[in-house]
């Protein structure tokens, strides 16, 4: 891999340049990625989830990064795309433990990492360690914004340290484990910002939007399709009169089949162990020294920037270069190029960019912020 950087600060790209090559410098910053070989993982994933889900191959992407690296995503968008059903596809597809807690004001920090309960046993009260939903290997934090700050510091240790502490006693999660949190960026009645230390914890937070006029098409002939779930009722219920016609006979119930009823139907095509070889094959991709200076300088200059306020932290760099090299990877790629950087940058480092009251006067945005960032300006 090559990459230059020009008298004026700004990323040049070449695409096709393993390491060690030198070719002409291009002008850029462009994310172009060579003709390249997908991994089999990643094909097996995204075919899995497209029985259920139309497009949204990028988030797919996202979330295989974050498996891979251990991070945490976050999930930007208005309601009706697809995010809980998609995360819900990928557990599937990867064979994990899914677990989904609804966060709403009433949440409490037992609600998730658990609590210890009195009990009566034969030798006397003894309190027991109940387990929240949050021992499992992918949470989905639903609207998570709708919490309250104490219920959302309660994911805090368990997002960076991957254990909770519940009384006097601490327990490892499982592993892997991945925090997936969806949020409504359009709906403010009722919610609560997410602090900047939640944040920075988000390795990578992804804004969907809506779908084509083609995908949503497939998505209302998918809706038509499924037709309904049948279920033999309860014997109790069809003792109501002693006729004929209801004797012996147990009455069946029906209701329209969802999107969900069809993930349940899958059989996940991609085992733990599979994850695990990746994870391993992921930590032999090459990064090569210019590739961590480019991170390096991206991030320093969010510090700088007149615009901001609050820059990207050290874990934005951290960020960058540990899902640029699961991308290379899932790509077919051995080693990073700097169309990763760039694709993965909005993902990486928006979230973590705090503009100035007189920035937002103007009119200015975080991403016209990152584009000033990227050209080097």
């Amino acid at each position: 891999m090559s990459t230059t950087a020009p008298a004026n600060g700004s990323l040049h790209t070449h695409a096709g340049s393993a390491p060690g090559s030198n070719p002409a410098a291009a002008p850029g910053p462009v994310a172009v990625d060579p003709p390249e070989t997908e991994a089999p993982l990643a094909t097996a994933v995204r075919q899995s989830v497209a029985r259920t889900v139309v497009g949204q191959d990028v988030v797919v992407e996202r979330i295989l990064i974050a498996l891979l690296t251990g991070g945490h995503l976050l999930l930007q968008g208005v309601p009706g795309l697809a995010k809980t059903l998609l995360v819900h596809a990928v557990a599937k597809a990867v064979d994990l433990h899914f677990g989904r807690v609804q966060f709403t004001v009433d949440l409490l920090p037992a609600d998730i990492v658990g609590a210890e309960i009195l009990e009566e046993t034969p030798q006397g009260r003894a309190f027991r360690v109940h387990k929240g939903p949050i021992f499992t290997n992918l949470l989905l934090a639903d609207e998570i914004n709708r919490a309250t700050p104490k219920v959302q510091s309660a994911l805090l240790e368990a997002m960076q340290e991957r254990r909770v502490t519940i009384g006097a006693n601490t327990w490892r999660l499982p592993t892997p484990f991945l925090v997936i949190a969806t949020q409504n960026p359009i709906e403010q009645a009722g919610t609560f910002e997410l602090p900047e230390a939640q944040l920075d914890r988000f390795m990578l937070c992804h804004r969907l939007h809506y779908p084509t006029r083609e995908q949503e098409t497939q998505v209302l002939r998918r809706s038509l399709s499924y037709g309904l779930n049948k279920h033999a009722a309860p014997s109790s219920a069809t003792a109501t009169s002693p006729t004929a016609e209801t004797a012996g006979a147990a009455a069946v119930g029906a209701v329209p089949r969802s999107a969900f009823d069809a993930i349940d139907a899958q059989t996940g095509g991609v085992t733990l162990a599979d994850l695990t070889a990746a994870m391993e094959q992921v930590q032999a991709v090459h990064v090569s020294d210019v590739f961590l200076a480019h991170c390096i300088e991206l991030v320093d200059r969010t510090r700088r920037h007149p615009d901001l306020d609050l820059g990207c932290s050290p874990r934005a760099g951290i960020a960058l270069a540990q899902a640029a090299r699961a991308r290379a990877w899932l790509k077919g790629r051995t080693y990073a190029i700097p169309a990763d950087l760039l694709a993965l940058a909005p993902d990486v480092m928006l979230h973590r960019m705090r503009l100035s009251y007189d920035a937002l006067a103007r009119g200015r945005t975080a991403e016209m912020v990152l584009a000033d960032v990227l050209a080097g300006t």
